[in-house]
């Protein structure tokens, strides 16, 4: 059993898959504005080192939860983060629709960087693997565009779209991880839970 720092239902979906028991363990809502939690990007940063460094912030403000909750258990925290980049751009969640089709624009006909990085965090023990996928696109064209953005699948996604959804179909090509893409890269993620003596296929 584990705890799982996220929201994602793509993530707890693909923790179900290879068996890995998990308990949700969920920030307060609203939105994060403390210095722990702040996923903004800094001036400069690359998309590299952006998704490390907001994927380790997750583990630990999750971990920083399990020590001051008495109720809760020692066990391994899982947190990851995804972040799409085109043309040395960050593209983080679309907050509107505008943003969303600007989004679907800019990879249209295109490859881009997904990347996703996972940590668990024990104690003062924490672990951290990313994962890298090349995505190319189809060119899309307005009337796709709009019409994938009015499903409303854009907007709790990096980059504004869901390769395991409605999106699928514009991927023309895939290098590396489909459950990277997705949100959670099962190889790195399997490993890591190993180190910690998590049982996984």
């Amino acid at each position: 059993m584990i705890y799982l720092a996220s929201r994602s239902p793509r993530r707890r979906e693909l923790l179900t898959q290879i068996g890995v028991r998990f308990e949700p363990l969920l920030f307060r809502e609203g939105v994060r504005q403390d210095t722990d939690t702040d996923e903004s990007v800094h001036e400069g940063e690359k998309a590299d080192d952006y998704v490390r460094r907001v994927t380790l912030m997750k583990a630990n403000a999750a971990w920083s939860r399990v020590t001051q909750h008495r109720g809760l258990q020692r066990k391994p925290v899982l947190a990851a983060d995804t972040t799409v980049e085109v043309d040395g751009k960050i593209l983080g969640k679309p907050a509107d629709a505008a943003i969303a089709t600007r989004m679907l624009e800019l990879l249209s006909g295109k490859g881009h960087r997904v990347l996703t990085a996972v940590a668990v965090q024990l104690d003062q023990r924490v672990e951290l693997a990313v994962s890298e996928s090349l995505v190319t696109f189809a060119p899309l064209d307005a009337a796709r565009i709009a019409a994938y953005v009015a499903s409303g699948e854009p907007f709790d996604k990096a980059g504004a779209y869901g390769i395991q959804g409605r999106a699928g179909c514009f991927v023309e090509r895939l290098e590396g991880s489909y459950t990277g893409v997705m949100g959670l890269p099962l190889y790195e993620t399997a490993n890591l839970l190993r180190l910690f003596g998590v049982m996984v296929p």
